[in-house]
């Protein structure tokens, strides 16, 4: 990225003319002043933008571009090709009619995909994915033979965080979309990043029991 800076300086030029006038001589001076700016390059080091930092601006720009009176908000999931349906579809009748929304229907199949884990209690999509451990649990129940689950502790939040998104990245394909710095230094994680994550976790193990 490179930033122009102008910056102005001033020249001064003096003359002297001198004339014979009768029996006078006539000396007259001129000062002429001129102000030069000269435009200067610089780089500016590209600011590093978290994952959070870009969920939050592409929200915002759905929010922009959504039509005035349309039901989907900003959060609201979006097919790939931009229509009005969520992103994906539960076909469990149980879960259907226990979950009026797309999240809570995605919440419900965490919630039993991770039922027997220790450690583990997912009610929302913030808190309860603080430490690590749901998305540890999440990806062992698809991955089991990936990693020992029982050896991790929710005092070793990076550890678990590192160890969960490189799993599924190079086990599963699933892109690591959280950076595990922001996870780290968030308490209380952003629900829109968790949920966008957990979004690309079940398109892959959908069909998977």
């Amino acid at each position: 990225m490179f930033l122009l800076l102008s910056e102005q300086t001033e020249e001064t030029k003096i003359e002297k003319d001198t004339k014979i006038e009768g029996d006078k001589v006539v000396t007259t001076t001129t000062t002429t002043t001129k102000f030069i700016t000269k435009t200067n390059q610089a780089t500016v080091p590209a600011i590093r933008q978290s994952p959070f930092a870009k969920f939050r601006q592409l929200d915002k720009q759905n929010s922009v571009n959504s039509a005035p009176n349309s039901p989907l908000t900003p959060s609201t999931p979006k097919t790939p090709g931009g229509s009005a349906g969520p992103i994906f579809k539960f076909t469990d009748p149980a879960l259907s009619a226990r979950a009026a929304t797309v999240k809570e229907q995605l919440l419900q199949w965490c919630q039993n995909k991770t039922m027997e884990y220790e450690n583990v209690q997912i009610t929302n999509f913030s808190t309860s994915w603080c430490d690590g451990l749901a998305f540890c649990a999440l990806i062992h129940h698809f991955l089991p033979d990936a990693f020992d689950y029982n050896v991790l502790t929710p005092q070793q939040r990076k550890h678990n965080f590192t160890l969960a998104f490189r799993v599924a990245d190079e086990k599963a394909g699933i892109a690591p979309l959280l950076d595990v710095e922001d996870m780290v230094m968030m308490r209380k994680p952003d629900w829109k990043c968790v949920f966008t994550y957990v979004q690309s976790i079940y398109r892959r193990f959908r069909n998977v029991e």
